[in-house]
């Protein structure tokens, strides 16, 4: 199985952090030496273990954001 390459570019904010310190982050991330794009997922507090998340677009983050705001909360 081939590695997986990425370069955090920007950590945009924390969401949350576990009791064992992974942190629940949105960031700007190229994966594979591919164009960077926003991300949202776990990580160990140095940033070389992950847990699954979800990677956007800037189009798709946009999209996220319109449904948020209309979000009753």
């Amino acid at each position: 199985m081939a590695e997986i390459k990425f370069e955090i570019k920007e950590t945009a904010g924390v969401l949350s952090e576990s009791a064992k310190g992974w942190k629940k982050e949105l960031s700007v991330i190229s994966w594979n030496d591919k164009e960077p794009k926003y991300d949202l997922r776990d990580w160990d507090s140095e940033h070389k273990k992950m847990g699954k998340g979800i990677t956007l677009s800037i189009e798709e983050l946009r999209k996220l954001k319109e449904i948020l705001n209309e979000m009753e909360l």
